[in-house]
């Protein structure tokens, strides 16, 4: 680099570092779901500022235009009232009129109960920083204050540094968005895990135990931190929404939020809760700190693509039942269960033939997080195909390397490569790079087969290594429609998908139809599946429809169904090294 570069770099430090950011976030009407923010700048030099709204929250690949909920943007300067105009969907430009000191003030609806979104009532208020906090684009990486005015509210949970009282400091922009806040009434309550405090913020009543959790927690970091072989976090944030319906966690570096089932703590339900906790924690290594080339650095304003999603989320969702297992929360026969049902869930969505793991990973923007009434034909989800092949992929490893390495060493090594020496993402062929240097051979065909094609998959070529089988049998002459099916208005029974294939769709039975009668007999959504059942293969059934509130008849000859049953089983005569393959895999 040349003098003259190097002090044009300097110079441009100077002047970014001599601007100064500050926010200040008043909840002083709860029940009218507006967060109040100001933003104040000083040191601008310039004769126009520009301020824009995030148009994502990372984690969530979906562009959800949060500059919808922005109202009343002003600016002032001292008594001097600037001149806004809004020049796109998601930015403000204000004429500074050789003003230094700029106040921003804006107004933030948040009313959308979700891990992704910003929420306020007069019970608590949730603050997901992309949907709430605007920022500037030439002051992404100033460090900067945000004071809290929390009203009736006693609380603040998050991670950003206590700067006292009720203000917090954040380094720069991706920090600021990547800590979520909660204030409110909440119950706190702490415990210690891999050298690491975790706190849990527990909004809502559930029939949770205190003590419970934190042995239970506990042993999730512990075993997500062994993985990994280190946890770079000396504090990290549970955010827990205890709701009627949970939807779900979002991941940061330092903290999650979970929204949960308030009943998700009764026996039946307590492992489901314990796999999100090992997903979320999963995440704060893998994607938000070993991240894919295409998510690095993000960019707010527009989709960051992305095809491995298969490897952030689908190898999470591995991993989240894999550390229950080696915590002790399923034994072998249930953990096998699991991976059963994921596979037979991937092998019976039609589309899992026509979209490969890396497509569904590059089209989450426009498709994975847009589902219609044909997404089941066409699509298939990162998650549990991303599971699959992580899952297959430990069995290869350790197979290759005859026991002495697994998926673990493959993500330590990918960590220490990207994270911590190259500090840059990774794409996919540094992923195949790394997985080929670990198992000692070209690995071509298990890519192209698993990931990159929708191709059909031999899992007994990798079950197989660790003494396991899987048996597919067909359904027989079982009578199948091929159709799903939804209550509405009335008790009417409306079809709200329409399988590929199926003699639903080959006699033309279509999505939105009403079914009011089946061979003249009136069904509800119950007796539709059992009468039908009743009948034999190659029976033609005369389906009474509405369609667009035009009644007609419509004749369908029954099919027996493509779907299979799988069953993962032990092999029989299993040699020693077989089992002790097993072992490595599972123990």
């Amino acid at each position: 680099m040349t003098k003259i570069a190097v002090l044009i770099l300097t110079l441009l430090s100077l002047t970014t570092y001599s601007q100064t950011l500050t926010y200040k976030l008043e909840l002083t009407e709860p029940h009218k779901h507006y967060y109040y923010v100001t933003m104040t700048v000083e040191g601008w030099k310039k004769n126009t500022l520009d301020v824009k709204m995030p148009v994502w929250a990372p984690g969530s690949y979906l562009v959800r235009e949060f500059a919808k909920g922005v109202d009343y943007v002003k600016a002032t300067s001292g008594n001097t009232a600037l001149t806004v105009n809004k020049t796109d969907k998601s930015t403000w430009q204000v004429k500074t009129d050789g003003k230094s000191k700029i106040e921003i003030r804006y107004n933030v609806y948040a009313f959308e109960t979700s891990v992704r979104t910003s929420y306020l009532d007069a019970t608590h208020g949730f603050v997901s920083g992309s949907s709430v906090f605007m920022y500037i684009p030439e002051m992404k990486v100033n460090s900067g204050t945000v004071e809290i005015v929390p009203g009736n509210f006693k609380r603040i949970s998050t991670t950003l540094l206590n700067a006292g009282g009720n203000k917090f400091a954040y380094s720069n922009m991706d920090e600021l968005y990547d800590c979520p806040i909660e204030i409110g009434n909440h119950d706190e309550f702490t415990f210690m895990a891999a050298g690491c405090n975790h706190r849990v913020a527990m909004f809502g009543e559930g029939n949770y135990e205190v003590d419970k959790l934190k042995t239970d927690m506990a042993k999730i970091c512990e075993e997500a931190t062994k993985v990994w072989g280190e946890n770079p976090n000396k504090e990290y944030l549970f955010i827990i929404h205890n709701l009627t319906v949970g939807s779900g966690g979002l991941e940061h570096a330092s903290s999650t939020t979970l929204d949960v089932s308030r009943n998700t703590y009764s026996p039946a339900n307590y492992n489901g809760f314990l796999s999100i906790v090992a997903h979320e924690y999963f995440h704060l290594w893998n994607v938000k700190r070993l991240r894919p080339a295409g998510l690095f650095p993000y960019d707010y304003d527009k989709e960051n693509y992305t095809d491995l999603l298969w490897v952030a989320e689908g190898f999470t969702s591995y991993y989240d039942e894999l550390l229950l297992k080696r915590a002790g929360y399923y034994d072998e026969n249930g953990y096998v269960r699991i991976l059963n049902s994921t596979l037979a869930s991937v092998e019976n969505t039609p589309g899992s033939k026509v979209q490969s793991a890396a497509e569904s990973s590059y089209d989450a923007w426009i498709k994975g997080y847009r589902p219609n009434e044909n997404s089941n034909n066409r699509t298939i989800s990162y998650y549990p195909k991303g599971s699959l092949i992580a899952a297959m992929l430990d069995i290869e490893i350790i197979a290759s390397t005859n026991g002495k390495m697994k998926l673990d060493d493959l993500l330590k090594k990918l960590y220490n490569d990207f994270y911590k020496v190259k500090k840059n993402g990774y794409s996919f062929a540094d992923f195949k790079a790394a997985a080929e240097s670990i198992c000692g051979k070209k690995m071509d065909d298990f890519f192209n087969t698993l990931v990159l094609t929708a191709s059909e998959i031999n899992y007994n070529q990798y079950l197989n290594k660790v003494g396991y089988m899987l048996i597919a049998t067909g359904r027989g002459n079982e009578p199948w429609l091929g159709i799903q099916t939804k209550d509405g208005a009335g008790g009417k029974v409306v079809i709200s998908a329409v399988s590929d294939g199926s003699c639903a769709q080959n006699y033309g039975l279509l999505v939105n139809d009403e079914i009011i009668a089946v061979n003249k007999t009136r069904i509800d959504n119950n007796s539709l599946y059992r009468l039908v059942g009743s009948f034999a293969v190659g029976t033609t059934l005369d389906f009474l429809i509405s369609r667009d509130n035009l009644v007609q008849t419509v004749p369908v000859k029954l099919d027996k169904t493509y779907l299979k049953d799988y069953l993962i089983t032990p092999a029989e005569n299993v040699a020693k090294e077989v089992k002790e393959l097993k072992s490595k895999w599972l123990n």
